[in-house]
Order: structure tokens, then C-alpha cells, then sequence
């Protein structure tokens, strides 16, 4: 990302900030994506409110920023003051149905000239497709959005908190040397530590949505690891040391 791009997302945040200090009110971002969330972690020591972030469910990966000013602090901001609306899309025939991917989807949402800030995860479920959008958008889509690819579809509002969206996840464990990130990636990917730091090095790598920048940092339990282009992982932790002195790890790998 640019340097001059990554100043405009930071500025945006504080002036979602200032504005919600002056009007005493609520602001929210749109929906980031891993990078925007990782400038806005840096960003919030020089915020003016507290914050809160949500995506619509539990482990969204695209999520919008609530900006709590000084004069609500007493109030507890919950999902439902989020600006966040999902929307279910089935096929309007299902035996001619296509498997549709998120890419299909997406694609489709591009189309119909929405901006992808204005649109949080797609989740599908067989033949049912979970859009999570922001609140002002959702009677155009539901409006406009009847067919992806050549599958006719139609959609309705629901509320997402009666669907249970279970994140899967892969059983990883192996043996390594020690638990600094580099290591871990090298594990992970099956690939050699200079690669590996250099995934670090080109910014590619997210812990706790925040850029890793040091290869040598310590992992440590409940650390979750994106890796740009290969997943997201949670390191659960270690079990002990080998005879020899390796460490026995567990990790999870979002499925």
C-alpha cells in the first residue's frame, strides 16, 4: 500500500473520531479490510474515543469501527448499534442451480456498481449465500441482485444472530525449533526461513490484525496469524519439548 494511501485511511479514522467527540454521537467506519485494520491499531493511540470493532458475527474478517466519545462512555455499544445488515440470497430454482463461489458473488455486488468498503464477509452455505452490507445499501441490493452468474436468485433480510455461522476449523501440529513468527510461517507454509522472512519483510504477514514487522516475535497462545495469500491461522499454543529440545505445537487453520 502506498505511503500517501495509508496517511488518507489514518486521517479518515481521525476524523471519525474527532466528529463523534464534537457531536457527541456514535461514528462508524466502513467495513475494513486486514491491511486498513492494521493502520487503524496503529492509529489508536491518538485517537479521541474509545472504539469498538464488529463485522456482523463472530470471527468476521471484514469488520466496521464504532467510535465511542467521552460523553458515552457509560453505554455499552452491542452488535445491534452497528450499521450492519445481513442479507440471504437462495436460488429462485434450485434443481438448475449453479455452485457459486464468492468470487461469483462479489463479481455480481461489483456490478451493480457497489464499493467493496460498503461490504463486510460473504458466507455461503450450500445453496444459501450470507451478504453482510451496510444497513443504507441493503434495499438496493435486495432490489437489484436477481441473478449471479446465469442462476436466478432472490433475497431477503434476516437476522443474522439466528443463524449460526460455525467457523471450521484444520487441526495443525507439528515439531519446530522455537516460536518465533518466522518459524511458525516456515512450518505453516513449508517453506525455507529466508522465505518466510521475507513474506514478514513485504508485509504480508498480520498478527492480531496488526502488520508483523519482527521476525524473531514470540508467538504466543491465542495469537492469530493471517498470512496474505495463504490463510488465517490461530496458534493454540505448545505441549512440551521433544527429547531433544524441540517444541511441540498446535495450531487451528480457519477453514
Amino acid at each position: 500500500m502506498e505511503h500517501s494511501e495509508e496517511i488518507l485511511i489514518q486521517k479518515r479514522f481521525f476524523d471519525l473520531s474527532g466528529l463523534a467527540e464534537r457531536k457527541c454521537m456514535l461514528t462508524f467506519s466502513n467495513f475494513l479490510n486486514q491491511n486498513e485494520l492494521s493502520l487503524f491499531h496503529e492509529a489508536v493511540p491518538r485517537l479521541d474515543t474509545a472504539y469498538r470493532l464488529f463485522g456482523g458475527y463472530e470471527f468476521a474478517e471484514r469488520q466496521m469501527i464504532a467510535f465511542i466519545p467521552e460523553a458515552l462512555s457509560y453505554y455499552t455499544v452491542t452488535d445491534s448499534d452497528f450499521p450492519i445488515v445481513c442479507l440471504r440470497f437462495r436460488p429462485a430454482h434450485p434443481k438448475f442451480a449453479e455452485k457459486l463461489s464468492h468470487r461469483d458473488i462479489l463479481g455480481s455486488l461489483m456490478g451493480l456498481g457497489i464499493e467493496r468498503s460498503r461490504i463486510g464477509d460473504i458466507k455461503s452455505d450450500g445453496q444459501e449465500h450470507y451478504i453482510f452490507c451496510e444497513e443504507s445499501i441493503s434495499g438496493y441490493i435486495l432490489q437489484s441482485l436477481t441473478q449471479i452468474r446465469r442462476t436466478a436468485v432472490s433475497g431477503e433480510h434476516i437476522e443474522a444472530g439466528n443463524i449460526a455461522f460455525k467457523q471450521k476449523f484444520e487441526q495443525i501440529e507439528g515439531i519446530i525449533s522455537s516460536c518465533r513468527l518466522d518459524n511458525i510461517i516456515a512450518f505453516l507454509l513449508k517453506l525455507s526461513r529466508e522465505k518466510s522472512a521475507a513474506l514478514i519483510r513485504s508485509q504480508k504477514v498480520f498478527v492480531n490484525d496488526k502488520t508483523a514487522f519482527a521476525n524473531a516475535y514470540q508467538c504466543k497462545e491465542g495469537d492469530v496469524i493471517s498470512i496474505r495469500g495463504y490463510g488465517k491461522f490461530i496458534y493454540v499454543g505448545n505441549s512440551g519439548e521433544t527429547r531433544k529440545g524441540r517444541i511441540k505445537v498446535s495450531l487451528k487453520k480457519y477453514c
